[in-house]
């Protein structure tokens, strides 16, 4: 495996189940509000923003942790949205996000990015096992 597959495959485990997460509102109230879980929407935050990608500018993202324009173009769209609920949250609570009027909208952009994530990973599993 090449170093730039090694650093993207890297970069996506972390990235790819934020973005399921953010796709599914029944798992967001399950675990981010129960404080025994140590996932909730700050580890969402720093892993979209900060340690795995730039949701402001994921243009600097692909090949890092993003595989297609789609995907970056999905990433920034997402990113507009959580800032759009993060003003939405004044408390910066996880409760108040996923009552903010934004959120369903959140939802529905990490729906279609994680169709599209998941749908490129496994068109890259499959070339991979043809090659073998």
């Amino acid at each position: 495996m090449s170093e730039d597959a090694r650093l993207l495959a890297n970069h996506r485990v972390h990235v790819v189940p934020v973005v399921l997460a953010l796709a599914n509102p029944p798992w967001q109230l399950d675990v981010w509000l129960d404080p025994s879980v140590f996932e909730n929407l700050d580890h969402v935050f720093h892993t979209l923003f900060d340690d795995f990608c730039d949701a402001d500018e994921p243009e600097r993202y692909l090949g890092v942790s993003l595989r297609t324009e789609e995907e970056v173009a999905l990433m920034r769209e997402l990113g507009i949205m959580l800032n759009a609920a993060a003003a939405e949250a004044p408390n910066d609570t996880d409760a108040e996000y996923l009552q903010a009027p934004s959120w369903p909208k959140v939802v529905a952009v990490a729906g279609r990015l994680a169709q599209v994530m998941v749908a490129n990973d496994l068109k890259e599993l499959a070339a991979l096992h043809d090659a073998i």
